[in-house]
């Protein structure tokens, strides 16, 4: 017989709102929550316990390129951050996942190295919409595609022929289509090519108007075929409209956006300063608190990370030279703690926790066992002070690599300690037991 732990918290995440409860678990999963003390429960007094977060945006780069990251570190500084389930991208592992096989290759490479939970994307590429059903059937939570190179030759961008080819084939197995939006309109001449450690320049040399055009495409083709189709970070205000619009109009369109585009503004970036660098780039901070409103009025369905880190040289650490530094900001181990500091002027933990939780679990399709708090589903939980003002060293990074904007930011929200299936994984910045592994693979329909 299992031992049953018992967590006692003032503040629970119960039933949408937060109330005193002891949530008590039974191997992986929550046997029962009870709205009243045991005296036998563990109790962390005034710290809110909630369920652990999902992230559904995440660049492994496993197997292939494990020196940029790899299934060990990405789940160790998703667990440090009180994020129990993360979804791994399609491209930046080597081979990327747009066949069976290089999916097989992905999951063993995954095996014996998960501190939390992990799901997966296939990829759409050109010529390869017959792989698709066989990917899907293998247990892929969703297609990701690319309107624009993706930084990976292995992984071009798709044609609206592609996609008209690719979306009938993905609504009948009922997963979405995930879209990078951002389309090439025509050449920007801002003298990016002369100024290439000038943030100001990288940011006119990605206007907002291609990524508007890719979101509008997109649109259309989720009208025509009726097919789920996802936005993934959203960082121009002037998307906002025709997605609010399509909503409306009932179309089956989500959108997400990144902790990146509301935590930081164009404003204040550095010039010489790669660890920034992103596509769509970070905007301007009247551009990101319109971004903030439309995740609190439903515009946006939740936030993400898109977790893609890269090594210094790579990053162009030394050089600052943003034209030649790879585009993907390091934020993995940050999402609760960046969230809240982005949010917490605009909006109450309550308004914010649904978009780390439940709405993600709905979007992956896991919302019956994942994202709540409730009796039957995963024990993935997360304590955190939200009160707690912790500045970010280099030695409290858990990613492979030191680099992420957020080092030497002071973030709100403590994380103190995180449950995956059941297990105490993380408490007071350790691993409670790093050779033990706790984390599942998720799979579509398991």
């Amino acid at each position: 017989m299992s031992t049953v732990k018992k967590i006692y918290s003032d503040r629970c995440w119960l039933n949408g709102k937060l109330q005193p409860a002891t949530v008590c678990i039974e191997g992986s999963v929550i046997s029962t929550v009870i709205t009243e003390k045991l005296p036998d429960a563990i109790d962390v007094g005034n710290k809110i316990l909630m369920p652990g977060v999902i992230d559904v945006h995440v660049h492994i780069n496993e197997p292939g390129r494990t020196e940029w990251e790899g299934f060990e570190t990405a789940t160790k500084a998703a667990a440090a951050g009180g994020t129990t389930t993360i979804v791994d991208m399609p491209l930046n592992a080597s081979p990327v996942t747009t066949t069976t096989d290089a999916f097989k290759q992905k999951l063993d490479s995954a095996k014996d190295k998960l501190h939390v939970n992990v799901g997966f994307y296939a990829g759409l590429i050109p010529g390869n919409t017959n792989e698709l059903p066989a990917l899907i059937e293998a247990g892929v939570l969703g297609v990701k595609c690319f309107l624009v190179h993706s930084g990976i030759d292995e992984f071009p961008n798709v044609t609206k022929q592609d996609m008209d080819e690719a979306m009938p084939v993905i609504r009948k197995y009922q997963v979405p289509l995930l879209a990078h939006c951002e389309i090439y309109d025509e050449e920007v001449r801002n003298d990016f090519e002369n100024n290439t450690t000038s943030y100001q320049h990288y940011l006119g040399s990605r206007p907002k108007q291609w990524e508007n055009d890719a979101v509008e495409l997109m649109i259309s083709l989720c009208r025509r075929h009726n097919c789920a189709t996802h936005i993934v970070h959203v960082a121009s205000c002037e998307a906002l409209a025709p997605i609010r619009k399509a909503k409306k109009e009932g179309l089956p369109l989500t959108a997400e956006t990144c902790s990146h585009y509301i935590c930081f503004n164009a404003e204040d970036i550095p010039d010489h300063n790669c660890v920034y660098k992103c596509a769509p780039p970070i905007r301007e901070k009247a551009n990101n608190e319109k971004l903030k409103q439309a995740l609190l009025d439903g515009t946006l369905d939740f936030i993400t990370t898109d977790h893609s880190p890269a090594p210094p040289a790579i990053k162009e650490i030394e050089s600052g030279n943003l034209k030649k530094a790879w585009g993907g900001i390091a934020g993995l181990q940050f999402l609760l703690a960046s969230s809240w500091t982005a949010m917490k002027d605009v909006a109450s933990i309550e308004k914010i926790i649904p978009l780390l939780t439940e709405h993600p679990a709905a979007f992956i399709k896991v919302n019956n066992r994942k994202g709540f708090i409730k009796p039957g589903y995963d024990a993935d939980l997360v304590v955190w002070d939200p009160e707690a003002g912790e500045t970010i060293f280099a030695e409290d990074v858990w990613h492979r690599h030191k680099l992420s904007p957020y080092i030497g930011m002071k973030l709100s929200g403590k994380i103190e300690r995180t449950y995956v299936n059941g297990e105490l994984v993380y408490a007071d910045k350790q691993f409670v037991d790093a050779g033990k592994k706790h984390g599942k693979i998720i799979l579509r329909d398991q």
